[in-house]
Formats: structure tokens, sequence, C-alpha cells
């Protein structure tokens, strides 16, 4: 019987907790009604329970419920977020937006396409060694024709968190909107997700749900709605934004997920930040360095690199241990440098050679990591 290998990659997606896979199968099996049907009680059931799904979501953001609007995940509400407000920023002549260089690419692709066909400019911004945009940066690039600022809550790569909620604040008094790529902090840091954020892009995968549901949230200025426009259209579902028959046992997965980890974070943060302390006393054993500020960043996802070492290779030598990964999943099958470490200015045998070891406690509570120190440390070169 072979080992059984430690899931250290959360950052890319978490096992679907067994608590949310119970609620998912009853409403694909017993309440399996479709919540635009109006004429049947199985209809009405549905159409009531996305509404409390939508209602907990919101007020997990201090939303109101009818600013939740459900996706399959992250990346399409990116895409909703960013094209849906491009519309607007063509007929009011404010085609200039801000984003940083360590954004996903399920921004900066988007991103990419108004600049390459519809004549928008966009500004990337570099964080520098720390991985972390500053709140100066950023308003010294705004201008009267910046129609909004993207900018992610927590980095997938290095868990570095950026300062989204002492943006918000400082954008609110100007037009400019900011949208923020929540996938990876949403649930994880108490407080930010609550500042006034227009555009708040969430994906349930990151936290126990099913992968292909997310939100965007929309919140309002006062009276006044983000000016987004479809970029699909049909059925005209979720206010006409996002339109398609709702996955009603996705969207009531995210809640159950949503609320498993509300009530147990304080939990998670401590035992998170528990194994980091062991994994890095671990390491100890080798030649690294850790990339990212350290004093911002999130207590379950940690990006190193080893002296002398290549991270492929090395995760070819770990596969019967643990399971890791050098960065984003939608783009690490490439071996390409991280664009995120490239952007942060670090020497690109270190950029090439990232490490992302990510973990939750519940499903690598039993994880050793003195024989995984000790398989790297045997593999760097011995010093001098």
């Amino acid at each position: 019987m072979s080992a059984v290998v430690a899931y250290l990659d959360v950052a890319a997606t978490t096992r679907v907790d067994p608590r949310v896979a119970e609620v998912v199968l009853h409403w694909m099996t017993e309440d399996f009604g479709n919540a635009g049907s109006r004429t049947h009680e199985y209809g009405a059931r549905a159409k009531k329970a996305v509404q409390q799904a939508r209602s907990y979501l919101a007020d997990t953001v201090g939303a109101k419920t009818e600013e939740v609007i459900f996706t399959s995940g992250a990346t399409e509400s990116n895409n909703i977020a960013l094209l849906g407000l491009a519309p607007h920023g063509e007929r009011t002549g404010k085609k200039h937006i801000i984003t940083s260089a360590i954004e996903h690419k399920a921004v900066l692709e988007p991103l990419l396409h108004l600049a390459e066909t519809r004549g928008f400019t966009v500004d990337v911004l570099e964080p520098g060694a720390s991985g972390r945009i500053t709140v100066e940066q950023v308003m010294e690039h705004v201008r009267p024709d910046t129609l909004a600022v993207s900018l992610m809550h927590v980095n997938n790569e290095t868990g570095v968190i950026q300062p989204v909620a002492e943006l918000a604040e400082r954008l609110r008094s100007t037009p400019t909107y900011l949208h923020v790529d929540a996938a990876q902090g949403y649930g994880k840091i108490a407080g930010d997700l609550t500042a006034p954020i227009d555009l708040i892009s969430i994906s349930g995968h990151k936290i126990g749900a099913p992968k292909g549901v997310g939100a965007l949230i929309t919140r309002r200025r006062g009276w006044d709605k983000a000016p987004l426009e479809p970029i699909m259209f049909g059925g005209g579902q979720e206010r006409k934004l996002r339109p398609g028959t709702l996955p009603v046992p996705l969207i009531m997965g995210l809640h159950e997920a949503a609320r498993i980890f509300h009530e147990s974070r304080d939990n998670w943060e401590r035992e998170a930040r528990a194994m980091r302390e062991q994994i890095l006393e671990a390491l100890g054993k080798t030649r690294f360095r850790v990339n990212g500020d350290q004093a911002h960043t999130v207590p379950h996802i940690l990006n190193v690199s080893f002296d002398q070492l290549n991270a492929e290779a090395l995760i070819v030598r770990l596969k019967d241990q643990v399971a890791i990964a050098t960065g984003s999943a939608c783009t690490s099958a490439s071996y390409t440098p991280s664009h995120v470490l490239q952007a942060m200015g670090l020497p690109d045998d270190v950029a090439a050679n990232g490490l992302r070891f990510s973990w939750f406690p519940p499903q690598a509570r039993d994880f050793d990591p003195l024989p995984i120190a000790e398989t790297i440390a045997r593999m760097q070169p011995q010093e001098g």
C-alpha cells in the first residue's frame, strides 16, 4: 500500500468538505427544482434557498442581498466586472484602468483584451520585492479619466495581502471604481471585504465548496448601482448580468462552505499559523529564502526558493510525499518563471524556482514537514 501524499496545494483548490457534499447531493437528488420555476413547490423551495444563500454571502462582506450575483467562479466574476464596466468607460471617456503586475491571469487577460481591441490604457504597477502594492502607488496613477482600479485581495502565489480596504476608503470619494479579486482572501481575513469596495469576485472552491460556483458582489454607491453591462445574454437571470439556469446545488454548497469556514475561522487561523511555524522550523535544515513581505501575509500560503535547486525537479522528487506547486494552477503547466515573482524584481533563478506550499489544517493536520526538509537538504549541493 502506497503512502498517503500530503496535500499542500489548497491555493489551487480545496477538498470539498463532506458536510458541503451532503448539502450539494440533497439539492441534486431531493430538492432538485429550478429556482426559476414559478408553478410548483419544487421551484419555490429552490428559489427560497438561493435567496437565503444570497443573503448569507452578502452579510459576510457587509453587502445587501440584492448586490450578490452568482457566477461560475472568480474568473467569470472578474470578466463581468472588468468587461462589464467597459461600455460605461467608453460612453464617459474614462478609458484608463489601473492594475498590478501580480494579478491573476483572469484579471490581466481581460484587461489586455480591452487594451488591444477597445483602446483602453492600462497602467500595470509593480510591487517591488515585498510583493505588495501600496495605496500611494495607486493614487499617484489615478487621473480624471480613470475608470477603475483592479487589485487582488491576496496574491495566489505568495500569499501577500494587498491594502484593498484602505484603497477602497481612498477611492470612495472619487468616481473611480474599485474591483477586488478576492478568490484567495474571501473568508480568511476578517473585515477587509466589508470596506466600501465596489466589485468583489469570490470563488467557492478555495474554501471547501465545489468547483464551478462563485459570486460577484456589486456594491452600490448610495443609490447608484455599478454601471455594469452583461457580457452574455439569454434568460435575464441574476439581474440580467449573468444569464442561465442557477446551479442551485452548487450555490447551496457555497453557502454551506462559507458558513462552516466563518464559524471555524479563528481555529483555522490558529492552526494554520502553527503549521507555518512548523514548516519554517523544518526548512531551517535547508538553504532557502521566503518570497514576499511576511508582515502582510495570510497564514496558509508560503512561497520559498531553495538555493541551487530546480523547482520542477524538486516537485518530481517529492511527488510521493507532498503535493505542492510552482504557482498558479492556471499557468504552472507551462514551466515558465512566475510572472508574480518576476514582477517583484527577484533574480531569475529565484523567480523560476519559487515553490508554493499552501494548506488547510483539517486537510494537512498530520503532515510532518521534517522528512521533506531532509530530502531537500540532501538535494542541495554542499556549500564551499
